[in-house]
């Protein structure tokens, strides 16, 4: 199982993004354990300046932008 958060306050890119990586997990069979953090002290923390900012396996792989398919289908595999 992977562990993914979405960084971010929850405005629209943000929740795109939640739910694109939801699909993706979903449509390749990939459990995750998908986390939504919206606390501005835990997103600094990340040193993320740009939201939605995405985070896999403790690791930055994404911030500003709602990120395009491909990109969540290569953090997942």
């Amino acid at each position: 199982m992977k562990e993914v958060k979405v960084l971010g306050s929850g405005c629209r890119n943000c929740e795109t993004t939640y739910k694109l990586i939801q699909q993706v997990a979903d449509e390749c069979g990939v459990t995750l354990a998908l986390e939504k953090v919206q606390d501005i002290a835990a997103i600094m923390a990340y040193g993320v300046m740009s939201t939605p900012g995405v985070v896999v396996e403790g690791k930055v792989v994404h911030a500003g932008g709602v990120p395009d398919r491909k990109k969540v289908e290569s953090w997942l595999s």
